[in-house]
């Protein structure tokens, strides 16, 4: 395989950074793990951020998506993380992710967290 899962996050110049305009990712096929039954959990990422001076470069967003795989999470705890690391990377002036996770023990969950920042 070419590619393997990463942290890291690329990220590349604005190129209207004096212009506010949103980037919407969805990313149907986030899989965590559950940290007390080790069972997959299955989510439907959605990602909408207003950039600032870099934007994220969406080959690394996936394999850092995929990095999540194998490791055991909350649904709170991991969609938190994944808007801490974003914001770490790209600085955006807003940023919102709302984790829209498959049904689990008859219970449908959805986490919306946000980052509003400043220039």
């Amino acid at each position: 395989m070419s590619t393997r899962p990463q942290k890291s996050l690329e990220t590349f110049p604005n190129p209207a950074p004096g212009r506010d305009y949103e980037i919407r990712f969805e990313c149907p096929e986030f899989t965590c793990v559950c940290p007390k039954t080790g069972q997959p959990d299955f989510a439907t990422l959605h990602i909408t951020y207003v950039p600032d001076e870099l934007c994220l470069e969406l080959k690394a967003l996936k394999l850092f998506l995929w990095s999540f795989r194998d490791e055991g999470h909350f649904h709170e705890d991991v969609t938190n993380l994944i808007l801490d690391q974003l914001v770490g990377a790209c600085r955006p002036r807003r940023m919102r992710i709302e984790g829209d996770f498959n049904v689990r023990g008859g219970i449908h969950t959805t986490v919306v967290v946000e980052h509003v920042g400043g220039r």
